[in-house]
């Protein structure tokens, strides 16, 4: 498989590794957005959120919170972002599932993707209904 995460998952990529068990691995990002910025990945190859196993979703966020406390106790960080981009339209450069921890500090030039505005209540009231209702079939 061509995926540069799988190919480290296996061993074949050296990473600096912070955790691993039998579905995920946690290592650091080589070009990191801040100090200790962390990937968590599946093990298990799968392209985004929505091709990912619920196993695998459940390991992973679980990983996160196993690794969580100690990146914000060494990082010093005052705070902890977690991030994930499904498509190249969302900002996903490599197609194999990854969640991004972020340790954040006040101050630190780390900004979200998105600028924030208020929203049409009844555009949303519309929007709640078709998606609950997409829900239900």
């Amino acid at each position: 498989m061509e995926c540069i995460f799988c190919k480290i998952a296996s061993g074949e990529i050296p990473a600096h590794k912070i955790y691993e068990n039998d579905r995920v691995l946690v290592f650091l990002d080589i070009q990191p957005g801040c100090q200790g910025h962390s990937l968590v990945i599946p093990k298990a190859h799968a392209r985004d959120l929505l091709a990912l196993a619920e196993a695998d979703l459940a390991a992973v966020m679980a990983a996160a919170r196993r690794v969580a406390p100690a990146l914000v106790a060494v990082t010093g960080a005052e705070g902890l972002n977690l991030h994930q981009s499904n498509g190249e339209a969302a900002g996903q450069v490599v197609p194999h599932f990854h969640l991004h921890l972020l340790p954040r500090r006040r101050g630190d030039e780390l900004r979200s993707p998105w600028q924030s505005k208020a929203a049409d209540s009844k555009a949303l009231s519309a929007l709640a209904a078709e998606l609950a209702a997409a829900l239900k079939t």
